[in-house]
């Protein structure tokens, strides 16, 4: 102990008499050799920071002598990292050039390139290119650039690890966790201003989350005066956009305007029928009082429409493509989706920034969202209700009208004994020949349903969420001396969110019936089928709510305290987090399946998360460092994982509690002159986490099929492996990069596995009593473990790579390819055919033609196939006049058109040994695994003009 004691006075010591210098400079532009002005140069590791005066010249004192690293940065401009030796005479570095970033263009499209699918739901495209793509780091630049085409998680892990905030306020949704992009999408050459911090590393705003923190400033200060307007061209998410913004830098009279807005349009992306229909606007008002105050206004509207696209099986995609959509059909002579995201969700926020003095500042923030988020889709129930011979049944029902249900496909004709060849063949026709959904046919069926004086048998709803969010908070920065930093905040948010169901288009009926055609047992409880027992057997027309109506109350408050200590040759911090969690759900409706637990307000949910974080930086020297990271945390569940049917009833999964979260990382970090890397290993687990899924099922306790709420409960997943990012400035012209991971995400347990079901109910027994004692009042039963553990968890690929150059001409164009390859991706495995429902009958028994090596056979996890793919970007810029700048992007994707599998799913539709044997037996299955494809090759163009 006195060792140690001894060691570490003597360290401090050191650092406390070490001596120190200075370092001055002048910053100018290559192009025009002009002077530039609010340059930021920084001692790299230190709170040593100063700005450049109106004629590019900067000095830095109290800089310690030895081994430094200078960071001079500012937006638009390639930053410089200088290595350098201090001694006690100082350092003049003269006239230091900055060269214009003319890849800026890339950076700033990444977003709304990659924005539908970071919005789709349920498909594993959870990408995490958006949250990375501020960060200058090469292997988080190559992730965010080359790897998210993949669908590939940095460090295995959903955005739901990641915060996003806009001016200090987090905008990661209570619902699932996730920055809704969508809610400022398309306002690119707005959202530049951004600070991300990397993984567990200390952010001056948030606690933050495991893959990091992104803070994107929105002061109209803090933009360059200017104009600027851009136009695109692409056939991946969208077809055109526009962009126009204009700044007028902080003003003699204190105020500062910055406004911006965009379009983004077109009639399909790579997917057919997935049209694209957003505008996006932006207003910032900054007036500074003083040097110590200043108050900012910011509004985002950004509605957008788009077309969705479907996972489909292979058989699917055999007969039609790896673009083929399931949802669009023609109506009209125009293409329309069946299934279309509706976003609107407009954001208010007022900031007050008080400088308290020189080093401490106060930034107060209070934000109100509101709007709705839409998902529509189609309909099919019975038209008239019918009693005869003294049971009860709903009549005319519809059949589902997608033209790849299973029953439309050739494979459900060649499964009996005998084949169907004659309808198979009919069925392959028609499909290929068409294969798309018959809006004509659904009109005529509800024409020909009115003329009888019927109900409609189809119609169009929207699955609305109306979310109104208030958020306040306070972000406290204090310097105490050049070596330590505080950072502390306080933050409320509270949450209204109604659901519920809208007709929005009869498809030419006259009126639909608000019942669920589904239920059964009409006979023992007549009221099963009433969506509201309110209001039965009610007729609803456009604009009408319908199916399911509730709300879901949420309050969070919490805070994170924050130290960090900067040396010569070791940086430390540590942070702390509380959070205290709520959640109510209110049903609105009496839903006849579960008429004593759906309407009024249930149980309030309560949780308490707590966490605690710290990292040590070692300089070996100031161009050789190593850095370690360690976190615990417990956090609240998301909405969407805690409620197990908020459509119909107040369920929750049982004994619900906090998930726990802990990481470590340890990296090595190289900043030469021509060369930068890092190497880092990493190892995070997620424990007693829930997940909630949604699906039909055949086999459920034999041969009973039945609409499941899936409740997986308690679940642990663990992610381990390495990354590797280099990049070598090989000449003044060449840049060579690479970066590379491997990872390994699992699960490492065996979760609690619960089924919820109306069909579970045996009301003969009386007013919601159980059907067996495994099952409880409210249709939930156990069905004991789902054996999941050493499964892999569907995160992408777990091992990607990538290599590249860059070419920067003087000329200042410049060009680049990479080529990426990618391995270790799995499917995402169904929790029920991994339980004892999958080798027992429905007396509880195993079945007696049960084979152990074929059940390991059929229950082996698919592994996707690798796969290479090349892209290529370059560009050009001009500057006229030293005033108008004229630039050019260009991107290619998947240069060579490479099909490959990048997520997908195993139906949980065949539930037990015998159904999944069968099926898998035939040479098409029928309930194949839906799988979704890359995007083939594709390009983006992009040119702007600023002055």
């Amino acid at each position: 102990m006195r060792k140690f004691l001894a060691l570490f006075f003597s360290v401090f010591a050191s650092v406390a008499f070490a001596q120190n210098s200075s370092v001055k400079g002048i910053v100018v532009d290559t192009q025009g050799k002009e002077p530039l002005a609010s340059v930021t140069v920084t001692l790299d590791g230190t709170t040593l920071s100063t700005l450049t005066n109106d004629d590019g010249m900067f000095e830095l004192t109290d800089v310690p002598t030895g081994s430094q690293v200078i960071i001079i940065a500012t937006e638009g401009f390639l930053q410089q990292v200088l290595p350098v030796e201090i001694t006690s005479e100082g350092l003049d570095l003269g006239m230091i050039f900055l060269e214009p970033d003319i890849t800026e263009e890339q950076t700033s499209n990444l977003i709304s390139l990659t924005e539908s699918s970071l919005t789709d739901e349920g498909n594993g495209a959870d990408v995490t290119s958006g949250l990375l793509q501020s960060s200058r780091d090469v292997y988080l630049n190559t992730a965010a650039f080359e790897f998210s085409q993949s669908f590939f998680r940095v460090r295995g892990l959903n955005t739901d690890n990641g915060k996003v905030l806009l001016n200090g306020i987090e905008m990661n949704k209570l619902y699932n966790g996730r920055p809704q992009w969508g809610n400022w999408g398309g306002l690119n050459d707005v959202m530049r201003n951004q600070e991300f911090t990397n993984g567990l590393t200390p952010s001056d705003y948030s606690f933050g989350g495991l893959i990091g923190t992104t803070n994107i400033n929105l002061r109209a200060s803090r933009y360059r005066p200017g104009f600027r307007i851009t136009y695109s061209n692409s056939d991946r998410s969208y077809n055109n956009r526009t962009i126009m913004s204009y700044s007028t830098g902080l003003m003699q009279s204190g105020w500062a305007f910055t406004l911006a807005a965009s379009r983004r349009w077109g009639d399909e992306g790579f997917n057919r029928g997935s049209f694209y229909d957003a505008n996006s606007f932006m207003a910032s008002v900054e007036y500074k009082f003083n040097d110590d105050h200043s108050l900012n206004f910011t509004g985002i509207y950004a509605p957008n429409r788009r077309g969705k696209s479907s996972p489909n099986t292979q058989e699917v995609y055999d007969l039609k493509g790896i673009r083929y959509n399931e949802y669009w059909g023609y109506y009209k002579g125009e293409k329309r989706n069946s299934r279309v995201r509706d976003i609107q969700e407009p954001i208010f926020m007022l900031n007050h920034y008080w400088n308290l003095s020189e080093n401490t500042t106060l930034n107060t923030n209070v934000a109100y969202q509101f709007g709705k988020m839409g998902n529509s889709r189609i309909d099919y129930g019975g038209t008239d209700k019918v009693t005869a011979n003294g049971q009860s049944y709903y009549s005319g029902n519809g059949s589902n009208p997608s033209p790849a249900y299973y029953q439309n496909l050739p494979s459900y004709f060649l499964r009996f004994d005998t084949p169907e060849y004659e309808n198979a063949y009919f069925a392959e026709k028609e499909f290929v020949e068409d294969g798309q959904l018959d809006w004509d046919a659904l009109y005529y069926a509800n024409f020909s349903a009115a003329v009888n004086g019927k109900n409609a048998v189809y119609a169009l709803y929207e699955d609305r969420s109306d979310n109104n969010t208030i958020t306040a908070n306070s972000i406290f920065k204090s310097d105490i001396s050049e070596n330590i930093i505080i950072n502390a905040a306080a933050n409320y948010k509270h949450l209204k969110s109604q659901n519920f169901a809208e007709l929005t288009d009869l498809l030419g009926g006259t009126g639909y019936l608000d019942v669920d055609n589904f239920a059964d047992d009409l006979t023992n409880n007549p009221d099963a089928a009433q969506n509201n027992l309110l209001n039965p057997d009610r007729i609803v027309g456009v604009g009408d709510k319908f199916k399911y109506n509730y709300n879901i109350y949420s309050d969070v408050i919490g805070g994170f305290a924050q130290a960090q200590f900067k040396y010569n040759k070791v940086d430390f911090f540590g942070a702390v987090t509380v959070t205290n969690t709520t959640y109510q759900r209110e049903g609105l409706y009496q839903n006849g399946a579960f008429p004593n637990n759906s309407l009024g307000k249930g149980d309030k949910l309560n949780f308490t998360g707590v966490g605690g974080k710290a990292g040590l930086t070692y300089k070996i020297t100031g161009r050789h460092l190593l850095d370690f990271n360690g976190s615990y945390a417990t956090q609240a569940p998301s909405i969407s994982n805690t409620y197990s049917n908020s459509r119909e009833n107040n369920n929750v999964v049982p004994d619900i509690s906090e998930e726990i979260i802990t990481s470590f990382d340890a990296s090595y970090i190289m900043r030469l002159t021509s060369i930068k890397a890092r190497l880092t290993g990493y190892y995070n687990t997620i424990e007693n986490a829930n997940e909630i899924s949604f699906y039909y099922a055949d086999g459920i306790g034999g041969d009973n099929t039945a609409f499941l709420q899936e409740i997986l409960k308690g679940v642990d997943k663990r992610n381990v492996g390495m990354e590797l990012g280099v990049e070598a400035q090989i000449t003044p012209t060449i840049k060579l990069k690479g970066a590379a991971t491997v990872m390994e995400s699992i699960y490492t347990n065996n979760p609690d596995l619960y089924l919820s079901s109306e069909d579970f109910i045996d009301y003969s027994l009386g007013d919601q009593t159980a059907a067996n004692t495994e099952t409880d009042e409210y249709g939930q039963r156990y069905y004991g473990k789902s054996y999941l553990e050493n499964y892999k968890v569907a995160t992408g690929p777990q091992r990607a790579y990538s290599v590249g150059f860059e070419y920067r001409d003087p000329d200042y164009w410049w060009f680049g390819a990479t080529t990426n390859f990618f391995s270790n991706a799995y499917i995402d495995v169904s929790p029920l055919t991994r339980s004892a429902n999958f080798y027992t009958d429905y007396d509880g028994q195993v079945f007696n033609d049960y084979d152990e090596d074929l059940a390991r056979q059929l229950l082996k996890q698919e592994k996707f196939n690798s796969y290479m793919v090349v892209n290529l970007t370059g560009g050009k810029s001009w500057r006229i006049n030293y005033k108008y700048y004229i630039g050019f992007f260009a991107s290619i994707n998947n240069l060579f058109d490479e099909v490959y599998k990048s997520g997908g799913f195993e139906q949980g539709r065949n539930a037990n040994f015998r159904q999944l044997r069968d099926d898998k037996a035939l040479e098409t299955p029928v309930f194949g695994s839906k799988y979704w494809y890359g995007r083939g090759r594709t390009y983006f163009l992009n040119v702007y003009f600023r002055f």
